[in-house]
């Protein structure tokens, strides 16, 4: 049964142009998923300015979890990790109690090409808000995969359908990768409490509803959910266990209101590492001012 259908909304990130899921005002997250931006798909031109890369910037108390279906990005990182990530791998990174990090769309810039793909955060447990940084990436062979009847599927991260992905999580979750051919049907369990399903290609009926590109269905619990494409389609299917309340402001995610105003604190006065390799320049706090230029560029 479908409780809600969350509509994309679009959200320009200085020269690149998003559509913001969730946080949504009726569906906080789902699961430990509390952000969930849809980007592309699109045609990048050879030669695009460094201003649609996303500069540093820090997060705390979240994973965020980057997955492409067209495209490269390249990842760098206070711990000093630099990691291109390419369609079906993952790069998962953990705050914990603070990390920065840039997203730069270096092949892009120097080739073209397309580029689609979904950035989603992954809210921690209380216990595991203030864990050590870290980065891992996984390549795409390391991933399960399954094919039958019409449907290709990956197990991203978490845990579904008898299969477990090697992606360090800290809750119970699951992440899913759908390519479905039309007509094709396929079936969402009821193992989770919390569970959606998003549109990022093609439209699915479920339920008698049509879901197309840019949407996302979630699910009342209890029963399985059946999909039928209307189309090819590419699906993402997301959920797992509440973590309970979380704030979030700017990057900073939390369960304290007070460890938020610290972390903004903290990067105001210059306390958090940039990335090593990719450190100049970053993103100011919103409504702080700008910088002041560097005499010596």
């Amino acid at each position: 049964m479908i409780d809600l259908v969350i509509e994309a909304r679009s959200r320009d990130l200085g020269g690149f142009t998003v559509g913001r899921v969730l946080p949504f005002a009726k569906r906080r997250s789902v699961g430990p998923f509390v952000f969930f931006d849809h980007f592309g798909p699109l045609d990048m031109p050879a030669g695009i300015p460094r201003s649609v890369d996303v500069r540093p910037h820090p997060h705390i108390g979240l994973s965020t979890l980057s997955y492409l279906f067209e495209g490269e990005i390249m990842h760098r990182d206070s711990l000093g990790s630099e990691q291109a990530i390419r369609p079906g791998e993952v790069n998962w990174m953990t705050a914990g109690r603070g990390i920065t990090h840039s997203e730069r769309f270096e092949r892009a810039r120097a080739e073209g090409g397309p580029m689609h793909g979904i950035q989603a955060w992954v809210g921690l447990p209380v216990e595991h808000e203030e864990v050590e940084p870290s980065f891992a990436h996984y390549a795409s062979d390391v991933l399960p995969t399954y094919e039958s009847g019409g449907l290709w599927a990956r197990l991203v991260a978490g845990e579904a359908f008898g299969a477990r992905a090697k992606v360090a999580t800290y809750s119970p979750l699951f992440y899913v990768h759908w390519e479905l051919q039309p007509e094709a049907r396929a079936q969402l369990p009821a193992e989770y409490s919390e569970r959606a399903a998003f549109v990022a290609r093609g439209a699915v009926e479920v339920d008698g509803t049509r879901a197309s590109a840019g949407q996302m269905l979630v699910f009342a619990p209890g029963a399985p959910i059946t999909f039928t494409a209307s189309t090819q389609s590419t699906v993402m299917l997301l959920g797992g266990e509440p973590i309970g309340e979380r704030y979030l402001e700017w990057n900073f995610v939390s369960s304290s209101k007070a460890r938020i105003e610290q972390a903004k604190a903290d990067w105001r006065a210059g306390r958090m590492k940039l990335p090593v390799h990719d450190d100049a320049e970053f993103i100011p706090l919103p409504n702080d001012p700008p910088p002041p230029p560097n005499p010596m560029s």
